[in-house]
């Protein structure tokens, strides 16, 4: 039996943990207000909210319906368009309505919902932040600079944002009342924890979810001792079911590497860092996976349950990993790096957002007088695998630079796909490369460019 709360009503059910809560809204509560689009968490059209308790307040994800399991509410408040709409519109649909931000309607209800979790847990309330916050949410005819304006009215009838922000949303009519009351409602309702281990799903439900719609799982990203990112003996640990909008918003990890947002925005949308957790990315084993190229990059291992394994030794060809079938992955760390080592993400793609890497890279360096004392270089869309450079790296630290671009292309294999073909991404890794050493040790320039 899973138990939440659904908008207003408790609910109870007896479905299988792994049938993806779009179905459930659509088919068993008929709520269809919460569409079905891509079912790939792309379009945002199926968007909701899922609440949980946090330091003595419900916290907030948008998340796509079409890729969370219903076990995965179990003991949570998940909240549909239906469950936002009051007698009149709320300042956000006004705010659509007034700056003409719809036009067929289909995909707006995903953008109102969106819109509220930026309300309800958005570290700020500025307009930037409010656009990343439906950054996860496409539409096909209207066009966006109406609803950036709709964005842009929101944040400025916000004003300052509250200690106490729930019931100034409430008192100002932006969330219905019954929010206030959730919170005490709430009870802690185990999730399923034996059977397929899914951590944040965004993978796996993408592909044909019907072995998994009857399957029962064991819901990794509900298991707290999973969670959580620290430092300890010189090292951060973070781990495994940690979601990739955690590290993001990381204090540790903004003090380590100050530019990690803008990298971060290149990453899927925010909805699916809500989701998507880092030990997932890894063994998952995409050779183009963004989190585990940037990991390579950060020197990083892998934590079993016994044993301990470099990430760079993790992968033994395509989606095999040096991994049993009955071993978790329950940590990742790497050591934290100096305060004169500087990290680069670079990532080039069909879009700059929302989209899959043609080739991606990432460099962690320490560079004295133009000079590169130490250096780890990754790398995705060149091999079987996640590669980490390590013939280059050593060429970068004995010969130079321009030497290690060379070294490089005799490191990867690339093949052509629909990502592009085999000569492209050699050339693609090769600009990467230059633009690492560009950002990183600029004072080379003239060795770098013909």
């Amino acid at each position: 039996m899973i138990w939440f709360i659904l908008n207003r009503d408790d609910i109870e059910t007896e479905l299988p943990g792994g049938m993806v809560m779009l179905d459930f809204l659509r088919r068993q509560r008929k709520l269809t207000g919460t569409k079905e689009g891509c079912r790939e968490g792309d379009c945002g059209a199926c968007m909701i909210l899922l609440g949980e308790p946090r330091n003595g307040e419900v916290f907030y994800r948008p998340v796509n319906s079409c890729l969370l399991p219903l076990g995965a509410a179990a003991g949570r408040h998940v909240v549909t368009i239906e469950g936002l709409n009051s007698e009149a519109l709320t300042p956000v649909q006004q705010a659509f309505v007034e700056e003409n931000a719809t036009q067929c309607g289909f995909c707006t209800p995903g953008f109102i919902v969106s819109l509220a979790g930026f309300l309800l847990s958005s570290p700020r309330w500025d307009v930037d932040t409010g656009v990343d916050a439906v950054g996860g949410n496409i539409c096909r005819c209207t066009g966006y600079v109406s609803i950036r304006r709709a964005v842009e009215r929101i944040c400025s009838t916000l004003g300052e944002m509250p200690a106490r922000r729930l019931p100034r949303l409430v008192e100002q009519g932006w969330i219905p009342a019954y929010f206030l009351d959730v919170l005490g409602r709430l009870r802690d309702d185990a999730a399923p924890s034996s059977g397929v281990p899914v951590a944040g799903g965004t993978c796996l439900f993408v592909q044909p979810p019907e072995e998994l719609a009857h399957a029962n799982l064991n819901l990794l990203s509900r298991r707290e001792d999973l969670r959580g990112i620290r430092v300890e003996n010189s090292r951060c640990v973070i781990g495994a079911a940690t979601p990739w909008a955690d590290l993001e918003d990381s204090p540790v990890f903004q003090k380590l590497f100050p530019g990690i947002a803008d990298h971060f925005k290149l990453i899927a949308s925010r909805p699916i860092r809500h989701r998507a957790t880092i030990g997932g990315n890894i063994v998952n084993a995409s050779p183009i996976g963004d989190l585990t190229i940037l990991l390579l990059a950060l020197d990083a291992s892998v934590v079993l349950a016994d044993r301990e394994i470099p990430l760079r030794d993790f992968y033994l060809g395509y989606k095999k990993l040096n991994k049993r079938p009955d071993e978790l992955v329950l940590r990742v760390a790497f050591p934290v790096p100096g305060k004169d080592a500087l990290l680069n993400f670079e990532k080039v793609c069909r879009r700059t957002h929302l989209a899959c890497a043609s080739v991606n890279s990432a460099m962690l360096a320490i560079v004295r007088e133009g000079r590169v004392v130490s250096a780890h270089i990754s790398a995705g869309g060149v091999a079987p695998i996640p590669l980490y450079l390590t013939r280059t790296i050593e060429a970068l630290k004995t010969v130079g630079m321009r030497a290690a671009l060379d070294v490089a292309q005799t490191e990867v294999s690339p093949i052509s796909d629909v990502h592009g073909s085999a000569d492209y991404k050699r050339l693609l890794l090769r600009q990467l490369l230059i633009t690492h050493f560009l950002k990183l040790a600029p004072e080379r320039e003239k060795e770098l460019l013909p």
